[in-house]
């Protein structure tokens, strides 16, 4: 690699990295009536990445396989950087806020294959108190394993019904790896929602699964064609690598989290541990729940205390009517959450899950 080219990596890398960080902030802390707080706190690191990329051009067309995922990831981070900018200029609402963020998985998406290259990618992809341990940054640079890494099956964007799923690069099939079926919120779709839970599952070893449900969001009223083909992609995963069959967490956010409720209390569900987020509640959904099925089930509920969508009385209460049909409840409560996904409990959920 040409002196220039090390450079310019060395130059452009930090503020890429930093903005992509940025937007993971913004996306956890968003809170309708602090949009502007936490614009202030980011800073502006989309202008620094800006002043960097012209670098690119330049390359030579032989480093191609870094200059097209390091501009596809730029152009990603500055289209939503775009966005968000435009609200906080007061021209747009909430649901620009919303398609902004939805260039963050799609820069993540893009960036992905370099974390193999650069170590500071790597890093990205790490939670914060592994990134120190060297054993895993050096098994992870040399994956094991012909089939791990991210895929996506019948999973393009706008499809309906697919699945993306993530295989640790640590992945050897002589030991049973817990397994996360990650739902997505409403209108969203599962190739982005993966996103959410790489960095976790990376860190720590687990396989995720995120489908798209066959319909704009989970089937949560009417027929139900969602559940039979999560049961199918269980099912496909399980033939292809080992899994743990007493690992099996479904889990998910807003409806995502409903549907847990919804299709994992049913007596043919395969999961053995459900971790709903963000979700609304109806006691209906205990009530017409196997009993058998709910006695002992591990059930981890996590909300936020500034919930403007599902407010969080609705999770004290699906604490409440879980406990007393015995169920085993495991009740979070974040105080500084709003209807956004805390990245940060996938670590607590993967050690519950042990």
């Amino acid at each position: 690699m040409s002196d220039a080219v090390v450079d310019d990596i060395v130059a452009l890398l930090p503020p890429l990295l930093q903005s992509v960080e940025a937007l993971g902030f913004v996306a956890r802390y968003l809170h309708p009536p602090e949009f502007g707080e936490v614009m202030r706190l980011i800073g502006s690191p989309d202008a620094d990445l800006r002043a960097e990329l012209p670098r690119l051009a330049a390359w030579p067309e032989a480093f191609a396989y870094l200059r097209v995922p390091l501009q596809a990831t730029a152009d990603h981070v500055t289209a939503a950087f775009d966005g968000l900018r435009k609200v906080e200029s007061g021209d747009g609402d909430l649901v620009t806020v919303f398609r902004a963020l939805r260039h963050l998985p799609q820069a993540m998406e893009a960036l992905y294959p370099l974390a193999v290259t650069l170590p500071p990618v790597s890093d990205l992809f790490l939670d914060e108190d592994v990134r120190a341990d060297e054993d895993l940054r050096a098994r992870l640079a040399r994956p094991k394993h012909p089939d791990s890494g991210v895929f996506h099956h019948d999973n393009e964007p706008g499809s309906r019904g697919g699945f993306s799923f993530y295989v640790p690069e640590t992945y050897t099939p002589d030991r049973a790896w817990p397994l996360v079926m990650a739902l997505h919120g409403g209108s969203g779709h599962g190739r982005l929602f993966l996103w959410s839970w790489l960095r976790a599952a990376r860190s720590r070893g687990a396989i995720v699964v995120a489908p798209t449900a066959t319909g704009p969001t989970w089937a949560l009223m009417g027929e139900d064609a969602d559940t039979p083909n999560l049961g199918a992609i269980v099912a496909f995963i399980r033939s292809r690598w080992s899994i743990d069959p007493q690992r099996l967490l479904l889990t998910g956010l807003s409806d995502g989290g409903t549907f847990c409720y919804v299709s994992g209390l049913g007596s043919d569900s395969p999961f053995t541990h459900l971790a709903p987020i963000a979700a609304s509640f109806h006691p209906m959904i205990v009530s017409v729940a196997d009993a058998d099925r709910l006695r002992g089930l591990p059930i981890q509920i996590v909300h936020g205390r500034h919930d403007w969508m599902f407010p969080v009385e609705l999770a004290r209460q699906a604490q409440q009517a879980l406990v007393a049909a015995g169920a085993n409840v495991t009740y979070r409560e974040i105080d500084d959450l709003s209807h956004t996904y805390p990245r940060e409990i996938n670590a607590a959920l993967l050690d519950w899950l042990k």
